[in-house]
């Protein structure tokens, strides 16, 4: 690690935040934290276990009344602050999201930006939130329809984009007058531990937020879930894993909002602009090094124009630096960790058995670091793992269609139902595909769709409720309605 990196890594907190407190665990277990370019240790941080869950609980609770009385305006103004002192310290945010979870450093600093624009958001809609007052058909009463906050909240961030799936969530719970909990993920916590440090710093009430990071994640989790105190659940990861906490979620009957697996469809008719098809599948697959559950999954090509979009796609590949995210001109740093590689070569493995073309990559770089070549395969049959499973890795896949319900029926055959890209020059073609493809999210004639005004979420398996936009703060309120007789 250079100076730079040490110094940072020192500023970062180690323990869990408790009540407004920074604590060592109660077993006083440490868990590793590694650099996945290196695959050295970072940092030791405190390793949670049930007891700690249930302190940072009861802190939620005991501050819930309190933080749902301050006035919207505090709230939201707290939230701005977090904003602006987020940009002053974005190269430091960068660099730590860098060398704990891989990706290059430009997209690092994309991410601040990203994740900063929920906190700018949510800010402003803390001050929106709304009802409505009207006279009964009848004429006999008056209703008064107010929001609520919905209560304390558990809320369960991903490894792949550690600073934007905290603030994402943390925003609007803050600005809708909700209390929480958040545990990170146990890959990359150190972005959050840093968020939250700098929550502090703003002036967050003691207990209003609460991280504990954890190697037990069900263990400490269940009991969370299961205390009747908790109101609201949000989680960010894949599908088995969502599928098992909406299971436990049913005994309290709590909110959820699941964003979990997706498995993008990436269509390109023949009438596309295939310069702007070729850029926008750039986007969506190498964006995050692949991890990420709105990166394109599989591409379906017609079959006049794919040997010329994966001849394009992989001259285009041909050009990325492979390397440790801290250095100059990298464009694709390492997986998370070991696992991640060896799932990626599987699918390729796969897909060349069952007679798919391998155009470039393919392969592991030697050295240390959990690094694969990104990659791009032709021809991929009907069967192959990759057109059925995510894949979370550098790795482009093409199949074709020959007309348009062959390639919605393609686009739609797939539990997943997150987001699909459509690449098509005629508008009423491209109206068709808005209305016919199952997904949450579409983007026509673009590769990058997030945006933190826009609401994030999927159907089917992908998951349930929307996070940012309008709509992302109503995930952390409840309607009441009040009916007031005519006198």
């Amino acid at each position: 690690m250079s100076e730079k990196e040490t110094a940072l890594l020192a500023k970062v907190p180690t323990g869990l935040y408790i009540n407004g407190e920074w604590r060592m665990a109660v077993s006083r277990k440490t868990l590793p934290v590694f650099d996945p370019a290196t695959g050295l240790e970072l940092t030791r941080i405190a390793d949670a276990g049930v007891e700690d869950g249930a302190a940072a609980l009861d802190a939620a609770v005991a501050a819930q009344d309190s933080w749902a009385k301050t006035p919207p305006r505090q709230r939201g103004e707290l939230l701005r602050r977090a904003f602006d002192l987020l940009q002053e310290r974005k190269d430091e945010f960068a660099l730590l999201m860098t060398i704990e979870m891989g990706k290059p450093l430009a997209e690092a600093y994309g991410e601040v930006a990203y994740g900063g624009e929920f906190l700018r958001w949510f800010s402003e809609e803390a001050v929106r939130i709304s009802g409505r007052y009207g006279l009964t058909p009848e004429g006999t009463g008056h209703m008064v329809v107010s929001q609520r906050p919905v209560g304390p909240c558990f809320l369960i961030t991903p490894w792949n984009f550690p600073l934007a799936m905290a603030t994402r969530k943390i925003a609007p719970a803050l600005a809708a007058g909700c209390t929480l909990v958040v545990k990170p993920a146990e890959l990359t916590p150190l972005t959050t531990l840093y968020f939250v440090k700098l929550l502090e710093e703003v002036g967050l009430p003691a207990g209003v937020v609460n991280v504990i990071t954890t190697s037990e994640s069900s263990t400490v989790s269940a009991p969370i879930i299961a205390d009747p105190r908790l109101r609201k659940l949000s989680f960010t990861g894949s599908t088995g894993v969502g599928q098992r906490l909406i299971a436990q979620s049913a005994t309290g009957v709590l909110r959820t909002s699941m964003e979990l697996g997706g498995n993008a469809p990436f269509v390109v008719f023949e009438d596309a602009d295939l310069d702007k098809a070729v850029e926008g599948a750039m986007l969506a697959k190498f964006r995050n090094i692949g991890q990420a559950c709105t990166a394109a999954n599989r591409f379906i090509v017609h079959e006049s124009i794919a040997p010329e979009f994966a001849r394009r796609v992989a001259e285009r590949v041909a050009a990325l630096k492979i390397g440790r995210g801290t250095e100059e001109g990298v464009t694709i740093g390492p997986l998370v960790n070991e696992a991640a590689v060896e799932s990626t070569d599987a699918m390729v493995q796969d897909a060349i058995d069952r007679g798919a073309t391998l155009l470039i990559g393919g392969t592991r770089p030697e050295g240390p670091g959990s690094f694969y070549e990104p990659t791009v395969l032709s021809g991929v049959p009907a069967g192959s793992r990759l057109l059925s499973e995510e894949i979370f890795g550098p790795l482009v896949g093409v199949t074709t269609f020959s007309d348009e319900a062959e390639a919605v029926r393609l686009a739609n055959s797939t539990e997943y139902g997150l987001i699909g890209y459509v690449f098509t020059t005629d508008l009423a073609r491209g109206q068709r595909m808005i209305d016919s493809i199952d997904t949450g999210m579409m983007g026509l004639n673009t590769g990058l769709v997030s945006n933190a005004a826009a609401p994030f979420g999927g159907v089917k398996q992908s998951g349930l409720g929307r996070e940012g936009g309008l709509e992302g703060i109503h995930e952390y309120l409840s309607t009441k309605y009040t009916l007031i007789p005519v006198s």
